[in-house]
């Protein structure tokens, strides 16, 4: 249990939601795991809940507090939430910042600078760490062609060239993505990003972390009652949760590729653990997908001070934090929308 701002997040799986008085109980094998008073809170998100009591739902209903219910692997089930207040007002003014185009580069350009500055640092760490084993000059040049690229977008109030700032950011970054694999060379490679479908063992890797971290800042949206298909940096477009791929931005490399990089480097995947597609695909075998999926849930539970709200939270708990500081930002509580930045 861990309340972050005004939301409770239970991230401990097979607990019943239960109502004592004002206060929410964490019940499980009828043990009592823990209780927090109600009065002060907006929103509750369990993980992997086994229910809920009529009677905690119909208090939080009639006092607005949303309480929300997600798999263990952060997919969205459902909400409870009474009538429309705050909500309607916060989703009102995502639509309108989102139809205008300078308004939303000024929100979109955290997150690219968020991404490149996570990039970066990525890179240092590679200096720092390795430098027997990478082009450190040709890292630090790279290096400081992102530090100048962050300029360039912290300034830049249109999204065209915003864009265009990203995509010269990710080149020079994926320029150096090979060199970050330091174990099975042969077997485990980086030359291009390709997606549908993937053509080798890296990409089908980046490919379903990126799926997973997208339905993860997905459904953190949906948590703080945000519209995650209507978003700043990527348009509208029917079917994409447009918002949940701006906010994940910044989270691609600190969190995606650097998982990623962690199996080949630790020699936790093999080229046994993928099979190549007559159309050249290569997916990742049944097996393979299940560790897959446990190191990644492994790896949200473990613990991180966050660089703005200095707070001790778990990884999985990274883009709650993240779509509620964009809500604050949205309620104007805060002037900026605060990228997360992690060194």
């Amino acid at each position: 249990m861990k309340k972050l701002q005004n939301t409770l997040y239970i991230t401990q799986p097979s607990v019943y939601l239960s109502l004592d008085g004002d206060n929410i109980v964490l019940l499980k094998d009828e043990e009592k795991l823990g209780r927090m008073p109600l009065h002060n809170l907006e929103s509750i998100v369990a993980f992997g809940y086994t229910g809920a009591s009529p009677a905690l739902m119909g208090y939080c209903a009639e006092r607005n507090i949303s309480l929300m219910f997600l798999t263990m692997n952060g997919r969205f089930l459902a909400r409870v939430i009474g009538p429309s207040k705050g909500n309607v007002v916060l989703r009102k003014k995502q639509y309108l910042l989102s139809e205008d185009e300078q308004s939303s580069a000024r929100i979109a350009r955290n997150f690219i600078i968020g991404k490149i500055y996570n990039h970066k640092w990525m890179l240092e760490r590679m200096t720092r760490d390795y430098p027997l084993r990478i082009d450190v000059e040709q890292f630090k040049e790279i290096s400081a062609h992102l530090s100048s690229i962050m300029l360039e977008v912290r300034a830049c109030e249109e999204l065209d060239r915003l864009r265009g700032l990203e995509g010269q950011a990710a080149v020079s970054y994926n320029r150096l993505f090979d060199q970050m694999i330091l174990q099975q060379k042969e077997d485990f490679y980086f030359h291009s990003r390709s997606r549908r479908p993937p053509l080798d063992h890296v990409n089908a890797m980046l490919s379903l972390a990126y799926t997973l971290l997208a339905h993860d800042t997905a459904s953190a949206l949906e948590a703080v009652g945000l519209d995650a298909y209507v978003g700043f940096l990527h348009r509208d477009r029917p079917g994409r949760a447009s918002l949940a791929l701006d906010l994940m931005e910044e989270l691609r490399g600190i969190v995606a590729d650097k998982f990623v990089l962690s199996l080949i480097n630790k020699k936790l995947v093999r080229k046994e653990d993928f099979v190549k597609k007559e159309n050249g695909a290569v997916i990742m075998t049944d097996e393979a997908r299940k560790k897959f999926l446990t190191a990644w849930q492994s790896k949200k539970q473990e613990s991180l001070t966050h660089p703005y709200l200095g707070e001790k939270i778990t990884w999985g708990l990274v883009p709650h934090a993240q779509a509620l500081l964009l809500a604050r930002h949205l309620r104007n509580d805060l002037d900026e929308y605060p990228p997360f930045l992690w060194k």
